[in-house]
């Protein structure tokens, strides 16, 4: 779906480049396509990208050595990984119509602490498949099985029908297995505090079992200071998400100017936003409304309306 959903995004973006006519309803049809896209490409993200990843460091590791293009293609992944999750953040933020955008410090940091949490779990879970290679095919499905239910107990109303509801609630719990992934409106910090410590517990018991079980004549030395450093890397991560939040967060500027845009701020009305129609019903991206509706809530005197696409004037 997605590279089909690429190619019809250009050529919907080359008709806009040429529009004489009718050209705001192209414009809005372009930006339904490219939030469908931002969505498409973090599930593929995770879905293909990081465990493909993922058995390309363990390939690495377990050969004990690796070419120019692999350690190449290996750091880009890690790279789009993190960009694919700015890139996806920004597109939720697309649909406010006072343009609540992520700065340029605001979006490196946001890139660098998913980054920084990102990289070390995939680490430990390499090192663990480097001793036990069938030991995740046990892991994996443990660990996919509780955030499956978190998730679901989180109910969540994404799709139409229970069935593609439960489709999708199994793949967010693949993303939860790699990175935080908020999927219900609330109060986020508690359900983040519990997520990053089940997953520090969890990495840290991947990360001893592999010390436990490494043979002494192993020739994987420079493995023990590359694990020392994946503790303060995740600290690190953890240090700028806080940063972020506290400071360089759009919600800051908002709250300065006594508005709100965080989904904990109490909204007024049923949901706390509202949702302006449009001339063609079709073109309303229900799903990234549903998202952004998620992590993103305004209170009744802000009364913003989000539209299927760029912002308004």
């Amino acid at each position: 779906g997605s590279p089909h959903r690429c190619l019809y995004a250009l050529k919907v973006g080359w008709r806009v480049c040429w529009a004489k006519a009718e050209e705001e309803d192209e414009q809005r049809h372009m930006a339904f396509l490219s939030h469908d896209i931002s969505m498409l490409r973090l599930f593929e993200t995770f879905l293909e990208n990081t465990p493909q990843l993922t058995l390309l460091l363990y390939i690495i590791l377990r050969t004990n050595k690796a070419e120019f293009s692999q350690g190449l293609g290996m750091v880009t992944a890690f790279l789009c990984v993190s960009w694919s999750l700015l890139d996806y953040h920004q597109s939720l933020r697309s649909f406010m119509q006072d343009k609540c955008e992520l700065s340029l410090g605001s979006s490196i940091i946001y890139f660098l602490w998913n980054l920084f949490l990102i990289c070390p779990r995939i680490l430990v879970v390499a090192l663990f498949a480097l001793l036990w290679p069938y030991g995740v095919a046990v892991h994996f499905p443990l660990v996919w099985l509780a955030m499956f239910l978190w998730v679901s107990l989180q109910g969540t109303d994404f799709m139409e029908s229970p069935g593609p509801e439960q489709l999708y609630r199994a793949m967010v719990a693949v993303i939860l297995y790699f990175s935080w992934f908020n999927v219900a409106q609330g109060r986020t910090l508690y359900r983040s505090i519990i997520y990053h410590g089940f997953i520090l517990v969890d990495s840290t018991l991947l990360a001893l079992a592999w010390l436990w079980g490494r043979a002494p004549s192993e020739e994987h030395s420079y493995l023990l200071l590359v694990v020392a450093a994946a503790l303060p890397c995740y600290l690190l991560g953890l240090v700028l998400r806080v940063t972020y939040y506290t400071w360089l967060h759009p919600n800051v500027k908002v709250q300065q100017e006594g508005r709100y845009d965080e989904v904990d701020a109490s909204g007024g009305g049923k949901d706390g936003m509202e949702f302006r129609s449009f001339l063609e019903p079709d073109l309303v991206n229900r799903r990234m409304q549903y998202l952004a509706q998620t992590h993103i809530s305004f209170s009744q005197l802000a009364q913003q309306q989000f539209l299927n696409g760029a912002a308004v004037e």
